[in-house]
């Protein structure tokens, strides 16, 4: 049987993620592979760590990438920091508040929760109530959830976590590099990402940063796989995963180099490229280029007589919900988007399916040329749905928006 090579159509991913990468990032992936432990692999590495202390705004030496999507960062810190029985309070605003509940539970942790509708975040004062209550060893806490598009309030909750002796963990997977994140600033014990919104590249790597107590949290978990064994003995309960042991790991990415699994090299290469990009850039330009054009979209969705949902006071900058309209099929019109324009947005989960489309203006997606193609196009698919709009009203809203940005609040982008 012959196989075609794989070619992929012409797509704008302007959903919640993926998102197209940027041509700099695939280029940096194509470039050759080198051995594991190569003097150039290993700078390569020691490189991809420094990019990224200034991406998550840290001084943590314990920063380094996890090979996976997003959720494997997210395991690994998880795994590494819980053992059975220890307890954990998670903020639920949306699917991925879940989703780190149910890992937590998957490591034997005791959860509790404290919730908020969908739509909303959860007030930083019943998140500190709860912990007095609960005394959790870990607050674990998503940053932005696409499900909803909220971005949960940070900035006191390291502080809040430290009083009462807790551990800060966030998922940033979605929000970092187009919202504001400060990893040292705000007391934050660990942070995960990927790759696939924000950051311009492709999902299958997991930037991660450690404090010093998180670090001595897993220290004391050490053990060294036999066969490779370093001579020094093993302290605490075994990491319940030899893949996301961030312990061994951190051996691998440190001075000793001790083997642990063989780095993906040209997903190294694509972390690498995205951070250098970051931070060529600075990240305050990037969390206002995130700001300019999500900005612009919502007022484009807007210009459509159409209406954004949630808090829109804790909105992400790069992500937005919209009322699907009445009297058009929400699914259809995403297929005709897709097939007719080559632009895929986004649906959304559980209580949220068929209510609204999710469309994202993030990483190298988030310009001006991309807003106003989807917009004309998302205008033309709900005129041949039967919805009623005013012509150019999303494009125009759009543009009015640009005119009004100053350089300073758009970060120099335009």
């Amino acid at each position: 049987m012959s196989t075609a090579p794989i070619d992929p159509p012409h797509r704008l991913l302007m959903g919640p993620g993926p998102i197209s990468a940027d041509p700099r990032v695939l280029r940096a992936m194509s470039a050759a592979l080198v051995g594991q432990f190569d003097p150039a692999m290993t700078a390569w590495m020691t490189e991809t760590q420094t990019l990224y202390r200034e991406v998550f705004r840290t001084a943590n030496e314990a920063t380094l990438l996890v090979d996976g999507t997003s959720r494997a960062g997210t395991e690994a810190v998880m795994v590494s920091l819980l053992e059975p029985g220890d307890r954990v309070l998670v903020p639920v605003f949306g699917r991925f508040g879940h989703l780190l509940v149910e890992i937590a539970e998957r490591c034997g942790a005791a959860v509790s929760t404290v919730e908020a509708e969908w739509g909303q975040v959860v007030p930083v004062s019943r998140i500190e109530e709860a912990v007095a209550r609960e005394r959790p060893k870990l607050l674990a806490v998503v940053q932005g959830d696409t499900s909803t598009t909220m971005n949960q309030p940070l900035e006191e909750l390291g502080a809040i976590a430290a009083r009462h002796g807790a551990l800060l963990y966030t998922d940033a997977t979605a929000s970092l590099g187009g919202n504001e994140l400060a990893v040292d600033a705000w007391g934050i014990d660990a942070a995960t990402a990927g790759l696939q919104k924000c950051l311009a590249g492709p999902s299958g790597s997991s930037p991660l940063t450690l404090s010093a107590r998180a670090r001595e949290v897993i220290a004391a978990r050490r053990h060294v796989e036999a066969g490779i064994a370093d001579g020094s003995p093993g302290r605490g309960r075994r990491i319940a995963s030899n893949y996301f042991d961030l312990s061994m790991i951190l051996d691998y990415w440190g001075e000793q180099r001790l083997n642990h699994h063989t780095e993906a090299t040209s997903m190294l290469y694509a972390a690498r490229e995205c951070a250098r990009l970051l931070v060529a850039d600075g990240m305050e330009a990037s969390v206002a280029r995130h700001r300019l054009h999500g900005g612009a979209m919502a007022a484009g969705v807007r210009g459509l007589g159409l209406e954004l949902f949630g808090d829109q006071t804790h909105r992400m900058h790069n992500v937005l919900a919209v009322r699907i309209p009445d009297g058009i099929d929400g699914d259809a019109a995403r297929a005709a988007m897709l097939e007719d324009y080559g632009i895929e947005i986004g649906t959304s989960f559980g209580p949220l399916h068929g209510t609204v489309w999710r469309i994202g203006t993030m990483g190298y997606n988030a310009r001006r040329d991309a807003v106003l193609l989807t917009l004309a196009a998302l205008e033309q698919v709900l005129r041949r749905g039967g919805v009623s709009v005013r012509g150019g009203g999303g494009v125009g809203a759009a543009l009015e928006h640009y005119d009004g940005a100053t350089p300073e609040s758009a970060g120099g982008a335009r």
